[in-house]
C-alpha cells in the first residue's frame, strides 16, 4: 500500500523562491527592460522623459534625459533591475556622466548572454569569455587614449571639446559653446584640486539660459538682518551651527505654574539675559560677520545690529561646509574659547541684484578658486535639468583634469574595442571565443542605438564604421549632424577616458553578477508584534 507524502516546506508562508532557468529568465527580463527604458535617451538626438511623481510630492514634474535621475525615480521590484539602478548611481557619483551608457551596455551584455544560454553555453563559460573580452577592450582603449596635458592650450581645447560632447546630449545642446566655456573656466579655477564643492550653483528663475554666468566671488542666497550693515570690508567671519531662538519660551510639552503675570515676565527676562550672554560670547571672537546655519530670532538679531555685526541666518543649510571651505573658517557650536576658533575671512561682503532677487557676494575669499555659477531659465524644470547637465559636465572635466587621457566619441571608442575583441576572439580556442564575439556585438549596440535615436539607417552606418576601424581609421565615428561616418578628431568630438573605462568595467561586472544567479529567494516580511501592555 502506497502512502502519499506531503512535500516538505522549508520557507515561511510568505517567502518563496525562483529556481534555475526561471530565476535566470526573471533576472534577464528585468535588466533588459531597464536598458530598454533609458536607451532612447542615448546620444545627441536622444529624447527626454517626464517624471511625474505621486504620493507625498504628488504633481511634481521633472523633465530629464539623465539616466541616473530617471532610474532613481523609477520604482523597480526586480532584483536584477535594482542592480543596474545602483550601478548607474555609482557611475554618477564616480565620474558624473555615462549613466545611460553603462546601463544600456550592461543590458545588452545580458541580452547576448541570454542567447548563448539558449544555445546551452554554461554561464561560467560566458563569464570567462566576458572577462577576457573586457581585458582586451580595456587594453585597446588605453592604447589609443591620448594625453595633451603637457601642452596647456591643447589640453584646454580638449577640455572644451569634452564639455561640448557631454552637453550635446543634454538640454544645453543649443548653447553648448557658451556653457562649455563656463564649465571649463570654473574647473580650471580649481587648479587641479578637483574640489567641486568650491563651485556653488545657484538657480534663479527668469531670463533665458544664456543669461547664466560665472561669478568669481561666492554668492549666498540670503539677506543680512534688519538694521545691520549691508557692506563690510575685511570681513572676519564666524560660522556657527547653534540655536539662536531661546528668546521664545518653550511651552510645548512643558508645564509652568506661576501665581502672577509678573513671574512670566521674569521668565522672559531670564531667557533674554541668557541669549544676551550667548551673543556677548560670540562678539568676544572679534568677528564682524556672524553666519548661522539655524534661525536667528528677533532679539539676538537686534543685539547684533546694535554691535554693528552682519548676521546671516539659515545660511546654506545643505552646504555650510562649503561656506567654511571657501572662507577658510571653522564651524563652531560653542563659544567658550575664542582663541581656539579659526575665523573665516574675505575682502568684501556686499549685496548684489540678480533678476529681482538680492544676494550676498563674498569677494576675495580665502580659497581663491571658489566661484559661483548662476543658472537662469524660463521655468523651474528647465533650470533643474540645466543644473543636472552642468553638474555632469563639471564632474567629467574634474575627472579629466585628474587623469588627463582623452578618447574620441561618436561610437568611436566602442567600435574600436569591439574590433579589438573580435580579432582576439578569432584567435581564441574554446567556447569562450563565442562569448567574446557576443561581447563585441554588445559594444556595437551603443553606436547602433545612437544612430537609431537620430533616425538614421543604423545597420549601414555601423557596418561602415566597423569597416573603417578594421582598415585602421581609429578616429572614425558617427557624425549625427550629417548622418555619416567621419573623423572625430577633425570634428572635435572628444570624451573622457576615465568615463569610458568606468562604463566598460561597471557594465561588465554588473552583467557578470547577474549571470551568476541561479536562485532568487524572496524573504517573508517581518511581522510587527504589537505591544499588548500589562494585563
Amino acid at each position: 500500500m502506497e502512502v502519499a507524502l506531503n512535500p516538505i516546506r522549508i520557507l515561511k508562508n510568505e517567502a518563496y523562491e525562483e529556481k534555475a532557468e526561471i530565476a535566470r529568465l526573471s533576472s534577464f527580463v528585468g535588466a533588459i527592460a531597464i536598458g530598454d527604458l533609458v536607451k532612447s535617451t542615448l546620444g545627441p538626438k536622444g529624447m527626454d522623459k517626464i517624471l511625474y511623481s505621486s504620493g507625498r510630492n504628488a504633481g511634481q514634474v521633472e523633465v530629464t534625459n539623465d539616466g541616473a535621475t530617471i532610474l532613481k525615480a523609477v520604482g523597480v521590484d526586480n532584483p536584477a533591475a535594482k542592480i543596474l539602478v545602483d550601478m548607474s548611481r555609482v557611475q554618477d557619483d564616480e565620474v558624473g556622466d555615462g549613466t545611460t551608457s553603462v546601463t544600456v551596455l550592461a543590458s545588452e551584455l545580458l541580452r547576448e548572454a541570454e542567447k548563448l544560454i539558449e544555445k546551452k553555453l554554461h554561464p561560467q563559460t560566458i563569464i570567462a569569455g566576458y572577462r577576457l573580452a573586457a581585458d582586451v577592450a580595456r587594453d585597446a582603449l588605453t592604447k589609443f587614449a591620448q594625453d595633451n596635458s603637457k601642452d596647456e592650450a591643447a589640453f584646454k581645447a580638449d577640455l572644451l571639446n569634452i564639455a561640448r560632447t557631454t552637453l550635446s546630449s543634454k538640454i544645453l545642446c543649443q548653447h553648448k559653446d557658451f556653457f562649455a566655456n563656463l564649465a571649463v573656466d570654473a574647473v580650471l579655477r580649481l587648479k587641479g584640486s578637483g574640489e567641486l564643492s568650491a563651485i556653488q550653483i545657484i538657480k534663479k528663475s527668469g531670463g533665458v539660459l544664456e543669461d547664466s554666468f560665472l561669478d568669481e566671488g561666492f554668492l549666498l542666497d540670503k539677506r543680512p538682518g534688519v538694521h545691520q550693515p549691508k557692506r563690510i570690508e575685511n570681513a572676519k567671519i564666524l560660522i556657527a551651527n547653534t540655536p539662536m531662538d531661546t528668546d521664545k519660551i518653550k511651552v510645548f510639552g512643558s508645564s509652568i505654574k506661576v501665581d502672577s503675570m509678573a513671574k512670566i515676565a521674569d521668565l522672559e527676562m531670564a531667557e533674554k539675559e541668557k541669549m544676551k550672554d550667548k551673543v556677548n560670547k560670540i562678539l568676544n571672537h572679534k568677528c564682524n560677520v556672524f553666519i548661522n546655519r539655524q534661525l536667528i530670532y528677533n532679539y539676538p538679531e537686534q543685539l547684533f545690529a546694535d554691535a554693528g555685526v552682519m548676521a546671516i541666518e539659515h545660511a546654506d543649510f545643505d552646504g555650510i561646509e562649503r561656506l567654511a571651505l571657501v572662507t577658510g573658517g571653522e564651524i563652531v557650536s560653542t563659544f567658550e574659547c575664542p582663541d581656539q576658533v579659526k575665523l573665516g575671512s574675505c575682502d568684501l561682503i556686499e549685496q548684489v541684484m540678480i533678476g529681482e532677487d538680492t544676494l550676498i557676494r563674498f569677494s576675495g575669499v580665502a580659497l581663491g578658486e571658489a566661484c559661483t555659477i548662476v543658472i537662469r531659465g524660463a521655468t523651474q524644470q528647465i533650470i533643474d535639468e540645466a543644473e543636472r547637465s552642468l553638474h555632469d559636465a563639471l564632474c567629467v572635466l574634474a575627472a579629466t583634469v585628474k587623469e588627463s587621457h582623452i578618447i574620441y566619441g561618436g561610437g568611436c571608442s566602442e567600435t574600436l574595442m569591439a574590433v579589438a575583441v573580435s580579432k582576439v576572439a578569432t584567435e581564441t580556442a574554446g567556447k569562450e571565443s563565442i562569448a567574446m564575439e557576443s561581447f563585441a556585438h554588445a559594444l556595437l549596440q551603443l553606436p547602433t542605438i545612437i544612430a537609431d535615436n537620430a533616425g538614421y539607417d543604423s545597420a549601414a552606418l555601423v557596418a561602415e564604421l566597423r569597416a573603417a576601424h578594421v582598415q585602421g581609421k581609429h578616429s572614425s565615428g558617427l557624425s549625427m549632424d550629417e548622418g555619416k561616418v567621419d573623423c572625430m578628431k577633425k570634428l572635435g568630438i572628444t570624451e573622457s577616458f576615465v568615463v569610458k573605462r568606468q562604463v566598460l568595467v561597471s557594465a561588465t561586472e554588473a552583467a557578470e553578477m547577474i549571470l551568476r544567479v541561479d536562485n532568487i529567494i524572496r524573504a517573508a516580511p517581518r511581522k510587527r508584534v504589537q505591544d499588548r501592555g500589562m494585563c
